[in-house]
C-alpha cells in the first residue's frame, strides 16, 4: 500500500486526530476559533467542519418525511430546523481556515454538495471527508475524488456493495488516496455496537487504509481501535457543554480528548514492530531464566541425577533442554552444591 499523506503527516507512520467541530460552536466564530486552539491544545492533528446550508442538505418542510423521527436526540425536529441549527455559515470559513494555519492546526471539511466542494478547492483544502448519509451520493463522491485530495469516507449507514461503489467512485476519478471509516451512525453510539473487527476486514477487502468514526461516549473504543490498525480518528470536539447544541451530549471536553490523544500515542508505541531480537536488556533479564544447577555436590565419577542436578533459577547454567541428555552421564570432576552445570562438568 502507498504512503498516504494528509499535508505533511504520514498515516503509515503515525495515527491522523481529528476533532470534529461539526455544530459545537453557538453560532459564534469566536466560539469556533477558541474551540479550534483548545483542540490543538489537547493535541489534535485536524479540525473538521462541516459545509453545508439548511438549503444546500434538505429543503423546508413541515411534512413527515422531513421530521426526524429514528430514535435519536432530534426526534420531533424537521432536518431544516435542525441544520439551521447546526451549519457553520459559509463566510467564517475562510477565517477559520486561516486561523487553523496560524495554529499549525490543519482543517478541512465534509462538503454536502458540489457547491461546497467548490468554496472548499478555493480554500486549499488538503482532505475531503465524506458523511456517513453522504456515502450513496455517488455524484457527489466523483466530483471530490476528482479534486486529487485524499477522500476520507464515514461507512456508518452503508452495505458492503455500498461501500465498494463509494471507493470505485474514487477509483474511476483516478483518485486512491482513500481512507475508511468505521462508524456507527448512532447518537450517542452504545459501546456494545462498536464492532471494532470490521476495521481490520475493510482494510483487508478495498486495500485502503482505515479508521474510525466515533459517537460512543468516552475514549475506550477509539484507543481500542488502534490495536486493530486504525490510522484516522475522528471524534466530536466541544469547548464547553454548557454552549449546548445538537451534537454536545456525545462530544469530548479538553480535558477528555486530551486524555484520548495520550492513550492512543501510548497505543502506537506498545504496539511498535515485529521484533524477535534479544537488546542488551532482554540478555541482562536472561539470568533471570530457569538453567540446570548442581543442587547436590557431586563427586567426579558419580551419576548426574534428577536429585543433585535441577532447572532452577537464575540462568547461569545449561538450558533446561539438556535435562534428559545429562541425567545418567557422569561427573568429570567434583562439583559443589550452587554451581551452574555446564559440559565440562560432564563425561
Amino acid at each position: 500500500m502507498k504512503e498516504l499523506l494528509i499535508d505533511n503527516i504520514n498515516l503509515n507512520e503515525q495515527t491522523f486526530i481529528i476533532a470534529e467541530l461539526s455544530a459545537n460552536h453557538g453560532h459564534e466564530i469566536e466560539i469556533a476559533k477558541k474551540t479550534m486552539l483548545a483542540a490543538k491544545e489537547a493535541g489534535a492533528d485536524a479540525v473538521k467542519l462541516q459545509t453545508y446550508t439548511p438549503d444546500t442538505i434538505t429543503i423546508k418542510s413541515d411534512k413527515e418525511y422531513f421530521k426526524v423521527q429514528q430514535g435519536t436526540i432530534w426526534d420531533g425536529v424537521t432536518l431544516y430546523d435542525l441544520y439551521s441549527e447546526a451549519y457553520l455559515p459559509w463566510e467564517w470559513h475562510q477565517e477559520l481556515f486561516d486561523y487553523a494555519n496560524e495554529l499549525g492546526l490543519i482543517c478541512f471539511s465534509s462538503p454536502f454538495d458540489k457547491t461546497a466542494v467548490d468554496l472548499l478547492e478555493d480554500l486549499n483544502t488538503p482532505a475531503y471527508k465524506i458523511a456517513s448519509f453522504e456515502i450513496t451520493d455517488i455524484p457527489l463522491i466523483e466530483y471530490v475524488a476528482s479534486k486529487g485530495k485524499p477522500v476520507i469516507i464515514s461507512t456508518g449507514i452503508a452495505t458492503l456493495g455500498e461501500i465498494d461503489e463509494a471507493v470505485q467512485a474514487c477509483k474511476k476519478m483516478n483518485n486512491e488516496q482513500i481512507i475508511l471509516l468505521k462508524c456507527t451512525s448512532a447518537y450517542p453510539a452504545e459501546i456494545e455496537d462498536a464492532n471494532l473487527n470490521t476495521i481490520p476486514n475493510l482494510k483487508d477487502t478495498f486495500n485502503v487504509e482505515v479508521g474510525l468514526s466515533d459517537h460512543t461516549l468516552g475514549t475506550t473504543v477509539p484507543i481500542v481501535s488502534i490495536a486493530l490498525g486504525a490510522k484516522v480518528i475522528e471524534k466530536h470536539f466541544i469547548l464547553d457543554k454548557s454552549i449546548g447544541g445538537p451534537d454536545a451530549s456525545f462530544s469530548l471536553s479538553k480535558s477528555e480528548f486530551r486524555e484520548m490523544v495520550k492513550a492512543i500515542r501510548e497505543a502506537e508505541q506498545s504496539l511498535g514492530k515485529v521484533d524477535y531480537e534479544l537488546t542488551d536488556k532482554k540478555r541482562n533479564n536472561r539470568t533471570f531464566s530457569r538453567s540446570l544447577f548442581v543442587v547436590k555436590d557431586v563427586k567426579a565419577g558419580e551419576k548426574f541425577t534428577e536429585e543433585n542436578v535441577r532447572s532452577i533459577r537464575p540462568g547461569y547454567g545449561l538450558a533446561p533442554k539438556y535435562s534428559k541428555e545429562i541425567y545418567n552421564s557422569f561427573a568429570a570432576e567434583n562439583v559443589q552444591r550452587g554451581t551452574p552445570l555446564e559440559w565440562k562438568h560432564i563425561k
